[in-house]
């Protein structure tokens, strides 16, 4: 099952790059502008559950890459089918210095709130996306937090360092 897939995919697309794993897993490696395109084709060929989107920083290369994973859905409540054991890994990479992809929530509706985290905590801009707004933080940072040059002891020290120790506070009555 996975084999046939794996070659649909190479036969279809031409630049990606598409792997094996023994633990039944496709890892696929595509340049941006194909993911909507593998995402759709991998919808209709039943993988139907984005279970998530994630970003890595690779920051010596200058680059984000952004990680899709899908599965199928069971059909049957006692086993499991060949596709129903697959977990599909799409990767793709971006530009750190103009962190832009397009929203695929026009293929999978709950990549909503998984876009808006990490343009939150990334800074990725998802263009099409309809609300880009803060879902877990309270401010904002002039680098988003989970970027690697993000420095948690300034961010610590701006903060933290203008609240006052109980002791001090005890001290002034």
């Amino acid at each position: 099952m996975n084999q046939l897939l794996k070659e649909k995919l190479e036969s279809t697309f031409s630049d990606i790059e598409v792997t094996i794993s023994e633990d039944d897993r496709l890892i696929i490696t595509a340049p941006k502008d194909a993911v909507l395109s593998i995402l759709s084709l991998l919808k209709a060929k039943g993988y139907e559950h984005l279970a998530l989107i994630s970003c890595v920083d690779w920051i010596e290369e200058k680059e984000f890459e952004l990680v899709y994973i899908l599965s199928a859905y069971m059909q049957k409540e006692d086993e499991y089918t060949d596709k129903e054991k697959t977990n599909i890994t799409l990767k793709t990479r971006i530009s750190r210095e103009n962190p832009e992809f397009i929203t695929v929530i026009h293929v999978f509706e709950n990549a909503e709130p998984y876009e808006r985290e990490l343009h939150e905590l990334f800074g990725i801009n998802f263009e099409g996306h309809p609300r880009l707004t803060p879902l877990l933080l309270e401010r904002e940072y002039k680098i988003p937090p989970f970027r690697k040059d993000f420095d948690t002891r300034e961010y610590v020290k701006e903060v933290f360092d203008e609240i006052p120790f109980v002791e001090d506070k005890i001290g002034q009555k």
